[in-house]
C-alpha cells in the first residue's frame, strides 16, 4: 500500500494492554495510527514501537467523554496523518462493585468512557469516512455484556455497545462503512488484574483458575483480540457488519 493509499486509524485507549497491541498490529497491516488516550505521555511506548518497525503513529491526549477535546483530537489526527477511516473504540475504566454500594459516579464514569466515548469519536470520525467512501469501526464489547456479579455498570456499558454497533451498520452501512464489535473473553490486562485484587486472588492464580473454565484451556492475550480486530478492519472484510464476535477460548453458553 502506497503512502498516498494509506489507511489511517485511531484507537482509543492505546496506551496499554487491548489498545496497545491493536495499534501495533495494525501498524504492521500497514496502516497509520493515532494512538489517543488520556495521558498523550503513556502512549509514547506504543508510538515509538510502531515508529522503529518503519511505521506512521501519532501520539494524542484525549478525553473521549469530552466532546470538544474529542473533535480537537480527530482534527488533529486529520491534519498530521490524513483522514481517519478506521477507528477501534476500546477506551474502558472499571468501577466495579456491587449494586447496593455503587456510587452514582461509578456508573456514570463507566457509562461516559465506554458508551458516550464510542458515540462522540464515531461521530467525529465518521464524516471522514463518508466522504472516504470506506470505513471500518470496531467497539470493543466484552463477555460481560452477558450479565457478570459486581459490574452492572461495566456489563450494561457492554452491552449498550453491541446495540450501537449494529444501529451503525444499518445506518452506515450505504456510504461504504462496516461497524463491528469484538467481545473478549478473560484477557490478561490491568484490569483483570485489577478485578483479581477486587476479589482478593493473586493474578497468577487468578489466571489459571480462569483458564479452567476455558475450553482451549488458557488465557487470553492482547494479541488475541488484536487479530480479531485486524480482520473486521481490512480491506477485505467489506461484507461484514453488525456482527459480535466473542473471542473468549470458546462458546460462553
Amino acid at each position: 500500500m502506497s503512502t498516498t493509499e494509506q489507511r489511517v486509524a485511531i484507537v482509543t485507549g492505546g496506551a496499554r494492554g487491548i489498545g496497545a497491541a491493536t495499534a501495533v498490529r495494525l501498524a504492521a497491516e500497514g496502516r497509520a495510527v493515532a494512538v489517543l488516550d488520556l495521558d498523550e505521555s503513556a502512549c509514547a511506548d506504543v508510538v515509538e514501537k510502531i515508529t522503529a518497525a518503519g511505521g506512521r503513529a501519532l501520539a494524542v491526549g484525549c478525553d473521549v467523554s469530552d466532546a470538544e477535546q474529542v473533535e480537537a483530537a480527530v482534527a488533529r489526527v486529520a491534519g498530521e496523518l490524513g483522514a481517519p477511516t478506521v477507528l477501534v473504540n476500546n477506551a474502558g475504566v472499571l468501577r466495579d462493585n456491587l449494586l447496593f454500594k455503587m456510587s452514582d459516579s461509578d456508573w456514570d464514569t463507566v457509562m461516559n468512557v465506554h458508551l458516550r466515548g464510542a458515540f462522540l469519536v464515531s461521530r467525529a470520525c465518521q464524516k471522514h469516512m463518508v466522504d472516504a467512501g470506506f470505513g471500518r469501526i470496531v467497539n470493543l464489547s466484552s463477555s460481560s455484556a452477558l450479565g457478570n456479579r459486581g459490574q452492572a455498570n461495566y456489563a450494561a456499558a457492554k452491552a449498550g455497545l453491541q446495540g450501537f454497533t449494529k444501529t451503525l451498520a444499518k445506518e452506515l452501512g450505504k456510504f461504504g462503512i462496516t461497524a463491528n464489535a469484538v467481545a473478549p473473553g478473560f484477557i490478561v490486562t490491568e484490569m483483570t488484574a485489577a478485578t483479581a485484587a477486587r476479589v482478593g486472588m493473586d493474578f497468577e492464580d487468578f489466571q489459571k483458575a480462569a483458564a479452567t473454565q476455558i475450553p482451549v484451556q488458557r488465557v487470553g492475550r492482547p494479541e488475541d483480540i488484536a487479530n480479531a480486530i485486524a480482520f473486521f478492519t481490512g480491506e477485505e472484510a467489506g461484507f461484514v457488519s453488525g456482527q459480535v464476535m466473542y473471542v473468549a477460548g470458546g462458546p460462553l453458553n
